[in-house]
């Protein structure tokens, strides 16, 4: 029969993708019990709702069940507390880029949104663009790495990255917007990248920390949809200031969102602003507001939050998916989003 020491040792081979340590190193295996070959034990995730939960514990379950003696091997969900939770991303979180000597990013928004379809790269495009217009230097972190559409939204070819000896050298816009994407790395635009999560998360961290980002007032990241790996990895890889979150008038996208908020308040991420994308479409011969998807749902999600952040509507504008498909979002005019981007350059 193993001993708890055993037990221990076996599941210290088991990684956390997302935080780079083993199970043990970070205190996750909690009221360990060995009975007549029999083990059970509780894994203790960062947040209840872990996207790897299922994966950490096949891989715990394994790795106990190669001991000699063991008959079973059952494993309960439980959470670390604030305060834990806090100590084991603050003594390796948020990574550093390796090139801090170079690099000088002033604050880091991610856009984000549980549901697909929504605009978050059409607004992180567009929030770029009127910040930038602001004399502000702007980039974009595209980190929807399987679906990316930044740089088509402004006409970065395909294959336009280049390596440096500091690091990888990002796209610039016409209008001098720094841009990384996967897209930029591939010969052809509609190659798919066929990547599981942990390649995807790494990817999102060289974005981070192996680009020659240079001074920026802002960097803004393009998060892909929904709360998984991508979103986590983001969230407690990168030092994320705050969170823009974009839905649509629909019910089931406002009920996406909130599972969005949800999981920033767990990993105590501010929400700094609510979108509310395609929200009406103004008449351009009466002026008159008409809700093409149903009303507004922007007081339900506020209502959640016990400061409700700003929210902006968006108008449904036809114009706007011209200039993006002509990779010329550069010349859109949305001053909808002016408040919005009056608080992002608020000073902190």
């Amino acid at each position: 029969m193993p001993t708890q020491n055993e037990i221990m040792q076996a599941l210290s081979r088991v990684i956390d993708p997302e935080l780079g340590r083993n199970l043990v190193e970070l205190n996750m295996i909690r009221e360990l019990k060995v009975q007549d070959g029999r083990v059970s034990f509780v894994l203790a995730l960062t947040i209840p709702a872990c996207p790897l939960r299922d994966q950490l514990a096949r891989e715990a379950e394994r790795a106990v069940s190669t001991l000699p003696g063991v008959k079973s091997v059952e494993i309960t969900f439980g959470a670390m507390t604030p305060e834990e939770r806090q100590a084991v991303l603050g003594r390796g979180q948020p990574a550093m880029p390796k090139l801090n000597q170079f690099n000088r990013v002033e604050r880091m928004i991610a856009v984000m949104s549980g549901k697909g379809g929504v605009g978050k790269s059409s607004v992180t495009a567009l929030l770029a663009v009127a910040l930038n217009r602001r004399g502000k230097k702007v980039g974009i972190l595209d980190a929807d790495i399987t679906g990316p559409s930044i740089p088509k939204l402004f006409g970065l070819p395909p294959g336009g990255l280049r390596g440096s000896e500091q690091g990888i050298l990002p796209a610039a816009t016409a209008g001098g917007i720094r841009v990384i994407s996967t897209n930029l790395l591939l010969q052809a635009e509609d190659t798919a990248v066929i990547w599981r999560g942990p390649l995807i998360s790494s990817a999102i961290q060289q974005f981070w920390t192996d680009v020659l980002w240079g001074k920026l007032d802002m960097l803004l990241v393009d998060l892909p949809p929904g709360t998984s790996d991508a979103a986590l990895t983001v969230v407690q890889s990168l030092p994320i200031k705050g969170v823009i979150l974009v839905t649509t008038p629909q019910e089931l996208a406002t009920m996406v969102v909130r599972k969005a908020a949800h999981l920033l308040e767990q990993v105590n991420i501010p929400v700094v602003g609510v979108v509310e994308n395609m929200s009406y479409f103004r008449c351009p011969e009466c002026g008159s507001m008409h809700d093409l998807f149903g009303p507004s749902h922007l007081n339900e999600i506020t209502a959640a939050f016990a400061s409700p952040p700003p929210v902006v509507r968006l108008p449904l504008q036809p114009s706007l998916a011209t200039l993006g498909d002509s990779g010329q979002i550069e010349r859109a005019e949305i001053g909808e989003l002016d408040a919005l981007v009056e608080i992002l350059t608020e000073p902190k």
